[in-house]
């Protein structure tokens, strides 16, 4: 399976970082480069993020950047050929990734899709939905609630339309990288949402990753 492959090549790849280094730095560029792929405007924070993305690729050699661009077209394919799941959520944990000392676990999706189909239960039809994630993690809560709709035979590309956040940049990126995959309208902002504002007016802009069906690009 693609989650196989993909873990075994971050562990391949770790050597001169761990193997939370080398995932962080994966998420990064994967969103930096959906992100700035399909943004209008490049201006300041457009060029921030090209430089951010310059910085990281230059900590690995060529056919490194090779491995990632393999594994970022493996996820692609995990969503395409065996549905939704959190994937990255279990590719992070399985590489040992996640650890007591990053204090990062991620919610396994099948308490997720319990919580999803709890919340979920009375949708019976396509309509506006305003999903708020106060607390993202890689985006597994959102991804479930996808599922369920799919499911019910609902167009989730079209009714879903998500404010997601978290404090972890890691967390950004994974759940911004999966949203973007699956063609889900979304928002995902870097912040604590128990101390900041979560209307957009009120926050940077490069703290906010705008997925590109959001956006109304198409990759």
């Amino acid at each position: 399976m693609q989650v196989h492959e993909i873990v075994e090549c971050i562990k391949k790849i770790s050597g001169s970082y761990n193997p939370y280094v080398v995932f962080s730095d994966w998420v990064k560029m994967y969103a930096i480069s959906i992100q700035n792929a399909c943004a209008y405007d490049h201006g300041e924070v457009w060029k921030q993020r090209e430089k951010m993305y310059q910085e990281t690729a230059g900590k690995y050699n060529q056919n490194e950047l090779k491995d990632f661009c393999w594994m970022s077209g493996l996820l692609a394919e995990c969503f395409e050929e065996n549905g939704i799941n959190d994937y990255l959520g279990e590719i992070y944990m399985s590489s040992g990734a996640g650890s007591k000392i990053t204090g990062q676990f991620f919610t396994p999706f099948h308490i997720s899709m319990l919580n999803a189909a709890t919340s979920l239960s009375d949708v019976t039809r396509e309509e506006k939905i305003c999903l708020n994630e106060p607390s993202a993690g890689g985006g597994g809560m959102i991804l479930a609630a996808a599922k369920i709709l799919f499911d019910k035979g609902i167009n989730f590309q079209k009714c879903l339309d998500v404010t997601a956040q978290d404090l972890d940049w890691n967390g950004v990126y994974m759940t911004y990288v999966q949203l973007s995959i699956l063609g889900i309208k979304a928002e995902v902002i870097q912040g604590n949402a128990l101390l900041e504002d979560s209307i957009r007016r009120n926050i940077p802009e490069e703290k906010i990753l705008v997925t590109p069906a959001k956006i109304g690009a198409i990759i």
